[in-house]
C-alpha cells in the first residue's frame, strides 16, 4: 500500500538521515528543518509541497541539475532557492552543505494569488530579508524551551511565509538595492560574474569596486566567506570550465587554454595537473572512455 510522504520524509530517505533540528505546525501548514550534508550528488523525487531553501553556511560549490548538466552558477552562503512541488531535482555538494528548508503546504497555496512564486525553480538568488528571517528563526530553535519563544518563532515563520508568497517587489530587482557596504548579494554578484565568464580578467580592483569596498577589505571578506582568495576562485572557475570543455568539445589544448583565460598552453597544463592530478589530455581520454563504457 503506497504511503504519501511529506517533504521531510522524502529528504530523510534520500540523505539517509534526519534533520539536525526541526519545527512545524500541521494546522498552519508549514515545516522548517535544518540539514547538514557532505560531498555527494543527490536526486530528489518530486516533492508534495514547495520549499524555500536558505544556504546557511558551508562550501561554495552547491549546484543544481539544469536540463542536461549541472548548473554553471553555484549557491553560496546567504543565497535562497525556491523548489516547486511536483518537480524532481538534482543537487551536487562539493564540500559541506548547511541549509534550512521551509516547506509550505500546497493546500495553503490554493488560496494565494501569488502561486506563480512557486511555479518554477529559482536557484541561488539574493533575498536578504528572507535569509535574515530564516537565520533568526534558526537561532531561536536552539534557545531553551519557553512559551514566549514558541509564539515568537511562529510569528517569524508567518512573516517569512508572507514575504515568500509576496514574491519579488514590483519596483525592481532586490539584488540591485544596496543595503550595506558589503553583503551576501554583492558577493554573490561578483562570484556569478566569474562563473559566467571565467576567461575574463576579473582584476581585484574590478571585483572590489563591484562589491563597493577597497581591494584589501574585499580580499579579507571574500576569503572569510569562501575559504579561498579571489584569485584562487577565478582559477578554480577557469579549471572547472576547462574540465567541461575537455569532455564536451574537440578543441585543441592551445585553443582551450586561450578560451578559458590562461596566458599559454603550458601555464594551463601546469595549473590543470596541479588541480586535477593528471594532464588535460589524460583527463579527456579517461572521461570519454568512462562515458563510452
Amino acid at each position: 500500500m503506497a504511503t504519501h510522504w511529506d517533504n521531510r520524509a522524502i529528504i530523510c530517505d534520500v540523505l539517509g538521515r534526519a534533520p539536525d533540528v526541526e519545527m512545524g505546525s500541521i494546522g498552519e501548514g508549514w515545516s522548517l528543518c535544518r540539514w547538514r550534508q557532505f560531498v555527494g550528488s543527490y536526486a530528489l523525487p518530486p516533492l508534495p509541497d514547495p520549499m524555500f531553501i536558505v544556504h546557511i553556511s558551508g562550501k561554495l560549490q552547491i549546484k543544481t541539475w539544469d536540463r542536461d548538466g549541472w548548473s554553471q552558477s553555484s549557491s553560496i552562503p546567504g543565497c535562497a532557492t525556491i523548489q516547486p512541488s511536483g518537480m524532481p531535482s538534482g543537487w551536487l555538494v562539493d564540500g559541506e552543505l548547511d541549509a534550512v528548508t521551509l516547506s509550505v503546504s500546497s493546500d495553503l497555496l490554493k488560496n494565494i494569488s501569488a502561486t506563480e512564486q512557486f511555479s518554477k525553480l529559482r536557484f541561488a538568488f539574493a533575498d536578504p530579508l528572507g535569509v535574515a528571517l530564516t537565520r533568526q528563526i534558526l537561532s531561536e530553535l536552539y534557545a531553551p524551551d519557553a512559551d514566549e519563544r514558541e509564539h515568537y518563532v511562529a510569528a517569524m515563520v508567518n512573516a517569512l511565509k508572507a514575504h515568500i508568497l509576496a514574491g519579488p517587489p514590483a519596483h525592481g530587482n532586490p539584488t540591485e538595492i544596496p543595503v550595506s557596504d558589503f553583503s551576501a548579494y554583492r558577493l554573490h554578484k561578483v562570484m556569478n560574474a566569474i562563473l559566467a565568464n571565467p576567461a575574463e580578467e576579473h582584476s581585484l580592483e574590478e571585483m572590489a569596486a563591484t562589491a563597493g569596498v577597497t581591494p584589501p577589505h574585499f580580499c579579507r571578506i571574500f576569503k572569510k566567506a569562501t575559504g579561498i582568495t579571489p584569485h584562487q576562485y577565478v582559477m578554480k572557475a577557469r579549471l572547472d570550465r576547462a574540465q567541461q570543455m575537455l569532455v564536451q568539445t574537440d578543441m585543441t589544448l592551445a585553443a582551450l587554454s586561450e578560451a578559458t583565460g590562461f596566458q599559454s598552453q603550458s601555464h594551463f597544463s601546469r595549473a590543470f595537473r596541479q588541480y586535477a592530478g593528471i594532464a588535460p589530455s589524460e583527463y579527456r581520454d579517461q572521461r570519454r572512455r568512462a562515458e563510452a563504457g
